[in-house]
C-alpha cells in the first residue's frame, strides 16, 4: 500500500478563494502554500493583476505555512501590480507565516494590515 510521502497525509491542500470587492479583489489562500502548491494561488493572482483589478488584498488568516516558493509568488504579483499602476496588500498573517517576512525582509515591501477589515478599511473607497 503506497502512502506516499513521509507527512504528505497531514499537508492541508492548499484552497484560492477570489472575492470581487469593486475595482479590487480579496484572494484568500488557505492551507500550506509550498513548492507542490503555489500554483494554485499563483493562477488567480496572475490574473487579477491581468484584469487590472486593484487593490488586491491576499488575506492570509487561514495560510498555515508559507516557504520560499509561496514567498516568491506573492513577491512576484506585488512587482506586476505595481509596474501596472496597482497595489498588493496583505492581511491577518499568523505568525508562523510572518516569520517567514520577517526574516527575509519581504515584508518591508508589503503593505501589511492585522486583519482583513483593517486593510478594507484602509482601502480608498470606490
Amino acid at each position: 500500500m503506497d502512502r506516499g510521502m513521509p507527512g504528505e497525509a497531514r499537508r492541508r491542500q492548499l484552497t484560492v478563494d477570489v472575492r470581487r470587492m469593486g475595482s479590487g479583489a480579496v484572494v484568500t489562500p488557505a492551507g500550506e502554500l509550498d513548492h507542490h502548491s503555489a500554483e494554485k494561488l499563483r493562477s488567480p493572482l496572475d490574473e487579477c493583476v491581468a484584469d487590472g483589478c486593484y487593490p488586491i488584498v491576499i488575506d492570509c488568516s487561514a495560510l498555515e505555512f508559507c516557504d520560499s516558493t509561496g514567498l516568491n509568488v506573492l513577491l512576484a504579483t506585488r512587482m506586476d501590480a505595481e509596474a501596472a499602476g496597482g497595489q498588493v496588500h496583505l492581511a491577518g498573517m499568523r505568525p508562523i507565516v510572518a516569520r517567514v517576512f520577517e526574516i527575509t525582509g519581504a515584508g518591508a515591501v508589503f503593505t501589511l494590515h492585522g486583519s482583513l477589515d483593517d486593510a478594507l478599511a484602509a482601502l480608498p473607497a470606490d
